[in-house]
């Protein structure tokens, strides 16, 4: 028997879930259920789990943040949404998490019973693989992971540069900003406010090979409000202020 929580904020459905579908004909025995994300991941700490049926809109702690959470500290568990929305943006936070499947509430009787029994036979071919297979297996989805999620960050911090901040991109990809600059240092190896400066002063340095443009005008094209903090940042950035860059770059 594979071990399944349910986790559903919805009373109705993950009681009707736990009680009245029979998980043991097909395999499965439900070890607990949560009404939210925080919830899942404090069972999940302290009782094995091999399986993770899990709503995504959920109060404290959404689905894309436990599967997030998941993904890094247990990547040996398979997670499933099971959602009422058919929508491409939850499909694609799925994705980014590593979801590898997306289950509507509105799927019948015969479609769970299908979805599962496929999801047992994929576990006992897991489970009769070599154990280092098993391993390079679940290293290179959560290195994948990581990798969609660094390049999705950098893409939308490339493209709007002069007003993101992490709580947007937090909210952008569904997760707690504590948790989101704690991912980017670890898989980006930099810092997010240093990578956003490494963004704004590069574009910066292009801005100045254009003479047309002047030194605040380039700093509130990049984001700054304060052209002295700009010229301060770009002088870290550089060792040399923006005047001296452009004269410099006139030079060549």
């Amino acid at each position: 028997m594979y071990r399944l929580l349910i986790v559903d904020d919805d009373f109705e459905i993950r009681n009707g879930l736990c009680k009245f579908f029979p998980w043991d004909s097909i395999g499965f025995q439900v070890v607990g259920d949560a009404e939210n994300g925080k919830e899942a991941y404090s069972f999940i700490r302290n009782n094995p789990v091999d399986v993770v049926l899990c709503d995504i809109r959920m109060p404290i702690m959404s689905g894309v943040d436990l599967a997030a959470e998941l993904s890094v500290h247990y990547p040996k568990i398979n997670i499933i949404f099971f959602s009422a929305y058919k929508d491409f943006d939850y499909a694609q936070k799925a994705i980014e998490v590593g979801v590898k499947r997306y289950i509507l509430k509105s799927t019948n009787f015969n479609e769970l019973v299908r979805v599962f029994t496929t999801i047992k036979t994929e576990l006992d071919s897991l489970n009769q693989a070599a154990p280092s297979l098993q391993a390079r297996s679940q290293s290179e989805d959560l290195s994948n992971f990581a990798d969609k999620m660094i390049h999705t960050i950098k893409e939308h911090v490339e493209q709007n540069y002069q007003h993101v901040t992490l709580e947007d991109l937090a909210r952008i990809v569904n997760l707690n900003p504590d948790y989101l600059s704690k991912f980017f240092k670890k898989h980006a190896g930099i810092l997010f406010s240093e990578y956003l400066t490494q963004v704004r002063m590069q574009r910066a340095a292009q801005f100045l090979d254009d003479i047309q443009y002047k030194t605040y005008e380039i700093s509130e094209m990049v984001g700054y409000s304060n052209a002295f903090n700009f010229t301060r940042a770009f002088k870290n950035y550089y060792g040399m202020n923006p005047r001296d860059y452009r004269n410099k770059r006139e030079m060549k």
